[in-house]
Formats: C-alpha cells, structure tokens, sequence
C-alpha cells in the first residue's frame, strides 16, 4: 500500500512541481502545496491532472483497483496529500529532497513511513485495514 501512494506521490510531483519550492515554503511555496493538496482531494481537479498524463491514468487505475470502491479511492487520496504534506513540510518544501525521499521509500517503504506524522501514520494503518477487509 506505501508503494501505492509512493507512486501517487512521484507523479504528482512531476506534474506540479514548481521550481521555487527548491527555496522552502515562502508564500509561493505554501501555496503550490495547497494547490497540490487540493488537487489531490478535489476529485474534478485530480480528474483534470490524470486526463492529461498517462502515468497518471495508469496509476490511478491501480488504485482504484487496489481500493474496489470509490469511497476507499478518496480516502487513499486524501490520504496522500496528508503524506505529501507531511514530506513537503519535513523535506522544507525542497523538492530535491522530496524526490530522493520517495525513491528511498520505494526500496525501503517501512524507512519511508518512519517518517510520517503519528497521525498520517495511524490513517495509513487505518485505511489499509479497510481495504484488506473489503478484499475478503
């Protein structure tokens, strides 16, 4: 399930990535990060964002099948941008950073949630007990 939103996470830095985050979260940082986060959360946006990326669409697909329902979808949705938040925020917005950040957590997905809130961790706890109980 890390792996999933990993790869939610990469895309979404590749396509909204801009270049003043490398300088921290300054106003223009903060909010490119609130832009991303409702993009994330806001279905017609994300709607949008996937339309215009292949990788994205496939993704998508992933998860939807991952999931087995749109509620879980949007969870695992929401739950990423709580995740991205919280490695733009202990990153400072570097996307540098944030990049290498996910790439280890690819290798390394139980390094990569050691880094989380205790909050989004718990979510993430939560929710993948929700869809592995939905599988059975």
């Amino acid at each position: 399930m890390v792996s999933i939103v990993i790869a939610v996470l990469l895309i979404v830095l590749a396509v909204t990535a801009p270049p003043a985050w490398a300088q921290g979260l300054d106003a223009a940082s903060a909010e490119a990060l609130a832009a991303t986060l409702r993009m994330l959360t806001d279905p017609s946006q994300r709607a949008g964002a996937i339309a215009g990326n292949s990788d994205a669409g496939a993704i998508d697909q992933k998860i939807r099948g991952l999931t087995g329902s749109d509620p879980l979808t949007e969870e695992l949705y929401g739950l990423a941008a709580q995740i991205f938040d919280d490695l733009s925020q202990g990153q400072g917005g570097d996307v540098g950073k944030m990049l290498g950040a996910l790439e280890q957590g690819q290798q390394d997905p139980a390094a990569f949630a050691a880094m989380l809130s205790p909050a989004t961790l718990a979510r993430l706890r939560e929710l993948a007990t929700k869809i592995s109980d939905q599988r059975k």
